[in-house]
């Protein structure tokens, strides 16, 4: 509180600009950056192949697995990009958390689930992909996370006019760094990054803009893939970022090396 926070440590050693950042843009909406780009899968394909071999058929690993594991090792690889911006100064976030987004069926009216997990450095490949398929089986068979919970019971029992009361509180209480831990984990948008997969979905990805509640700072969305002229499957791949975390050249090279792991999946292990 009032300078600590439950989740973060503050970063002190800035650059004046940097610090001044937030003063001037204090809204993530009015600090977006945009990148795209485009993954070669080949190699993927081929690894996944010999991965899912050894695998049982409801326990496969797909390209999505390996791109959520290629994020976070980057971002443990880069720690600057895992920083967020609260109360006009900057934290480094404890931890690598990534949220992403699933259809509970393959049909429109599904509902969407939101999944949100630490993803530890020192976590196999293989132990990763288990732990998000047993994480989206509990979600998909009915289980509600603590958040789900927290805003039923909201909705619930208070009228809009004390929801909208209470938010304002919460925000405040998350500006000055006063919200409980256990609160921050529960809460999908208290993450690194958020990850759509509109590719399941048959869908070509779109810019996604950031959430002024909670300190994510970007956004990846993932399309349908591509057949380029040479035969060659790609994953197109569209970010929204939050400079005042970092520059864009440190960003920019990130995002590289998530790409370049993607394209060498080997990597990845």
């Amino acid at each position: 509180m009032f300078g600590r926070r439950a989740d973060a440590t503050r970063v002190r050693d800035l650059s004046m600009m940097r610090r001044f950042m937030p003063f001037i843009s204090p809204r993530r909406g009015e600090s977006l950056v945009y990148f795209d780009g485009e993954i070669e899968v080949e190699a993927a394909f081929r690894f996944l192949e010999e991965r899912n071999a050894q695998r049982p058929d409801e326990r496969a690993m797909t390209l999505f697995h390996l791109f959520l594991r290629s994020m976070a090792m980057n971002f443990h690889l880069r720690p600057n990009v895992n920083r967020f911006t609260k109360g006009g100064r900057l934290w480094q976030r404890n931890g690598v958390w990534l949220t992403f987004s699933a259809k509970q069926e393959l049909v429109e009216s599904a509902k969407l689930l939101t999944v949100k997990r630490e993803f530890d450095e020192h976590e196999g490949l293989d132990e990763m992909t288990d732990a998000v398929l047993d994480r989206l089986t509990r979600q998909r068979g009915g289980e509600l996370t603590t958040s789900d919970k927290e805003m039923k019971l909201a909705l619930d029992l208070l009228p809009p006019l004390l929801i909208r009361a209470m938010m304002g509180l919460l925000h405040l209480a998350d500006y000055y760094g006063m919200l409980p831990k256990s609160m921050i984990e529960s809460d999908p948008m208290f993450t690194s990054v958020f990850v759509a997969n509109l590719g399941s979905l048959d869908m070509d990805p779109g810019y996604h803009h950031l959430w002024e509640h909670g300190t994510c700072p970007a956004f990846a969305m993932l399309g349908r893939l591509k057949q380029r002229a040479d035969g060659v499957r790609v994953l197109p791949v569209r970010y929204t970022y939050d400079e005042r975390i970092e520059d864009g050249l440190y960003a920019g090279m990130t995002l590289a090396g998530v790409k370049e792991s993607l394209e060498n999946p080997t990597k990845l292990l």
